[in-house]
Parts: C-alpha cells; sequence; structure tokens
C-alpha cells in the first residue's frame, strides 16, 4: 500500500502520522510526506524562505521517527508550491497513492464541522480511500475500531480494511443500523385505528417485514465480517434501529472508538441536499478519526 500523508507540522497532521504508522507493515507499504511551503509559511509569518526550508526538514524528521523502524522503502518528502488541497490531490494521483491521510486541525465547533478549507476540499475530490485524524494511536490500550456496514459499501470497504497492519491487540467491532418500524410510541389516534382488525393485520404485516429486515441485516453482518480482518470478528456485532449516522455516532461515543471506518457512496449534489449523507454526518459529529472509503460509480 502507497500512503501520502499531509503535512503542515500542527499537532493533528503529526498525529495523522502516528496514527497510520501504526497501521502499515514497514517491509511492503511505501510513505510519502507532502508538504505545501504556503501553508508552512501561514504557521511562520514573516519568516525568511531559509527558516522556512528548515521547518520542513524538521517537520520531514520529526514526521519520519512517528513511523516504523526499519521501513523497506525510504520514506519519500514531496514539496509543492500549489495550494495545498490541489497540491495533496494531484501528488496522490501522480504518485500513484492508495491512502491518503489528514489531520482535521481546529477544535472549536465550526472547525470541527467543517474539518479545514484543506480536509473538506480533499475529502470531496478524492477518489481514493481518506483517513482524517483527530486523536494520536493510543498508547496506553489498544485501538478501538469501528467498522460501519452497507451494502453498497462493504465490498470495497472490506478491501481497503484488509490493505491495513493492525496491532493483534486492536478491538474491532461492526456495526450495523436499520431503519426504526416507527419513529416513537403510537400516536392516540393510531392505537384506536390498531384496534381496528383490518388496520391491525396492516400493522402486523409491517412488523413482520421490519423483523425479516432486521434478521437479514443480522446474516449480512456476520458475511461483513468474513471480508474484514480477524481482529474484526471476536466481538458480535452491533445491530441497531435509527437514523444510520446518529447510531453510528452515538455507538462510538459510548465506547470511546478511536477510529470509525465508513463507505461513502456516490450521490448527485441535490439527494446531498434534502436527505443529508451518512458518512458526512459521521465525519461531522463523531469524536474520533475517520477513515472514508469510496465506492466508485
Amino acid at each position: 500500500m502507497k500512503v501520502l500523508a499531509a503535512v503542515d507540522g500542527s499537532p493533528s497532521s503529526l498525529d495523522a502520522v502516528s496514527l497510520i504508522g501504526s497501521l502499515i507493515n514497514p517491509a511492503v507499504d511505501e510513505v510519502a510526506i507532502y508538504f505545501s511551503p504556503l501553508e508552512i509559511r501561514k504557521r511562520l509569518p514573516g519568516q525568511s524562505e531559509k527558516v522556512v526550508e528548515g521547518a520542513v526538514a524538521a517537520i520531514f524528521d520529526e514526521a519520519c521517527s512517528l513511523l516504523p523502524q526499519g521501513m523497506t522503502h525510504k520514506v519519500e518528502a514531496i514539496v509543492s508550491s500549489k495550494p495545498a488541497a490541489v497540491g495533496i490531490l494531484e501528488t496522490a494521483e501522480g504518485w500513484h497513492a492508495d491512502l491518503l491521510v489528514l489531520g482535521a486541525r481546529g477544535l472549536s465547533t465550526v472547525e470541527r464541522l467543517f474539518l479545514g478549507s484543506v480536509s473538506r476540499a480533499v475529502l470531496h475530490g478524492s477518489q481514493l480511500p481518506v483517513l482524517i485524524v483527530r486523536t494520536a494511536f493510543p498508547s496506553d490500550r489498544p485501538l478501538k475500531v469501528l467498522a460501519c456496514h452497507r451494502d453498497a459499501s462493504a465490498a470495497a470497504l472490506g478491501a481497503v480494511v484488509s490493505r491495513l497492519h493492525w496491532p493483534e491487540a486492536t478491538q474491532g467491532r461492526i456495526i450495523g443500523v436499520t431503519e426504526s418500524l416507527l419513529a416513537g410510541p403510537l400516536p392516540e389516534w393510531l392505537e384506536q385505528r390498531v384496534r381496528d382488525p383490518d388496520t391491525a393485520a396492516i400493522a402486523d404485516a409491517w412488523q413482520k417485514e421490519h423483523d425479516d429486515e432486521v434478521q437479514t441485516l443480522a446474516g449480512k453482518l456476520q458475511a461483513f465480517a468474513g471480508l474484514l480482518p480477524e481482529v474484526f470478528r471476536r466481538q458480535e456485532p452491533i445491530l441497531v434501529e435509527g437514523n444510520a449516522g446518529d447510531r453510528i455516532v452515538e455507538t462510538a461515543k459510548a465506547n470511546g472508538d478511536d477510529l470509525i471506518v465508513i463507505g461513502r457512496t456516490p450521490t448527485d449534489a441535490f439527494s446531498r441536499w434534502l436527505l443529508g449523507s451518512t458518512s458526512e454526518a459521521v465525519i461531522m459529529h463523531a469524536p474520533a478519526s475517520v477513515l472514508v472509503v469510496p465506492v466508485p460509480k
């Protein structure tokens, strides 16, 4: 796997290197560290070109120190004078990267919402998997990962996850979300209607259809587990009902997950505006890092 990590010297960008450094195989994987002098100059206003060049070299050395020892392939340093998002996307294509890694800068609500203009632009402009990192690899406990099932993205997600090198102690879990039969308790008028035999028969049919969907999803989660590495098969899959984005975020928060892996299926702009996107909701609201795997059209 060829991994391109964009680094600007910020703590979150170095956290990104730390996390991906724990998920690669140093014997076979390749890593390139991307720099945008324009971004680094913003962090060093008024400094000379020599100072900027020294900062780039220092940041590269620090990033390399966060990668595994004894990497077979030499870590590359790639510098581009183009605006960061454009440079990252063009470099990823030219270097034939398999995965993009970026840090999500900023801690305020607005900054978390938009991830930073560079991260957001790369995420929406890339046809590659993109790892948006919010926290470093935990040093005092196993990594906790939540893999999200959807029919359309299961195969693509499984292929990407299987190429990463998961530490043996990783606590991987799988989640699947089905729509609720009803969003809440029955309103009084509907309760009265259900007492009618014909209406009750319809309600029973809805319930059976819903139960069948839940049972079908349970089977799909077991099949999905078979596409993933062994660390994701040690715990029973999680099956919940409701809005997919909400349930995934709630589950990740409750368990203290470090990383969420989710697919992104192609949708037109109108559909995204009207219905929203599960992957967008998870990226914006989850406290964890997020690996977004696009599904080809």
